[in-house]
């Protein structure tokens, strides 16, 4: 792989000592994480150049930056699709139509499990949990919602995104971010978008609508107070 180019590696170095510059001195090393993003943000995965990015900026091994960039699953050692497709496949989603929709779109695809099709545009991932119960089957298209999700719509969904039609998060911003914008944004630069779109959904909000209708609180007690912790604890 051929070095970044000067005037692409001035533009990392100075993201990057932004990114350090937000930790207190002495910790720079907790950077990696969203210098690895960094990174994603540029070649798309945690490519050898990015790993040898992470290790000037930050003074370590590359060893140590790879030990890093491997244990974590939203670090990719490969180039990643534009778009990075998650199929959310445990419990609560699977039962609702989960599982069928992974069968569904893997079908569809021809690729499987972290795989990427020809044209560089999807990538397949069967995710646990995507923290959207109430919204059940969900797909996350570079982690941004799609609710209440079909094995038709699933389709539609992955179609769209290859022929590059428009498309909107069911909750989030108004369009969804490629997977290189969207590693931007994780390594701690907002994008602009965090006002568009809703939030949370009717269902998510559900709890609180009816504890305000029956004027329900949080419990209180002023006698009780915390247990003291135990010695070694």
């Amino acid at each position: 792989m051929k070095p970044y180019p000067e005037d692409v590696k001035a533009r990392l170095v100075r993201e990057g000592q932004e990114i350090i510059s937000r930790y207190p001195e002495g910790h720079s090393r907790s950077a990696l994480l969203p210098l690895l993003h960094l990174v994603q943000s540029e070649d798309g995965f945690v490519s050898a150049n990015g790993i040898e990015l992470c290790s000037e900026l930050l003074g370590i091994s590359p060893a140590e930056v790879s030990a890093v960039a491997t244990f974590y699953t939203q670090y990719k050692r490969r180039p990643n699709g534009e778009y990075n497709v998650g199929v959310c496949t445990t419990s609560l989603c699977a039962v609702m139509g989960g599982d069928e929709i992974w069968e569904t779109v893997c079908d569809h695809l021809g690729i499987g499990n972290g795989e990427t099709t020809a044209d560089g545009k999807v990538t397949l991932e069967a995710i646990e949990c995507n923290a959207a119960c109430d919204f059940a089957p969900v797909i996350m298209v570079n982690w941004e919602f799609f609710d209440n999700q079909t094995p038709q719509s699933a389709v539609k969904l992955v179609d769209d995104l290859r022929a590059g039609n428009p498309v909107q998060p069911t909750r989030g911003p108004n369009r969804v971010p490629t997977f290189k914008e969207n590693e931007h944004l994780l390594a701690g630069f907002e994008d602009g978008l965090a006002d568009e779109g809703d939030s949370a959904g009717v269902p998510t909000l559900l709890g609180k609508r009816i504890a305000a209708e029956k004027g329900w609180g949080i419990p209180s007690d002023p006698g009780w107070s915390a247990p003291e912790p135990k010695e070694g604890e």
